[in-house]
């Protein structure tokens, strides 16, 4: 059984991006954008609730990190409660990979091939 107290996390850069950035552009909307510096321009502080979210997740994945239910046979998928995002994380030997960071009304799986 994983010692939770040596849990450690680490992003795959792919999934780290997505932090950053958001998905790709549809035809006639605007270019990539930081998604932390898009929700701010929605509302101020709406970016930094985002950011909050996303590690309060992540604080949580750690403590309890059988708590979401599987996604595929080898990743779980936490989804955040305030923003259409999940986090689709991997255990491998004591450390947990975040392995994306998804929005929730985009293409779904499409980060399959980082497994």
């Amino acid at each position: 059984m994983n010692d939770i107290n040596q849990m450690q996390i680490e992003f795959i850069e792919p999934a780290s991006i997505e932090l950053d950035a958001c998905p790709p552009p549809l035809k006639n909307r605007p270019p990539w954008r930081d998604a932390i510096e898009y929700y701010e321009l929605q509302l101020t502080g709406l970016g930094r609730r985002f950011f909050n979210e996303v590690m309060e997740t992540i604080d949580l994945i750690i403590q309890f990190p059988q708590l979401w239910a599987q996604n595929s046979e080898h990743t779980r998928k936490a989804v955040l409660r305030k923003f259409p995002y999940n986090l689709v994380y991997s255990i491998l030997n004591n450390k947990i990979y975040i392995i994306a960071v998804a929005h929730q009304n985009r293409v779904p799986e499409y980060w399959i091939d980082r497994l």
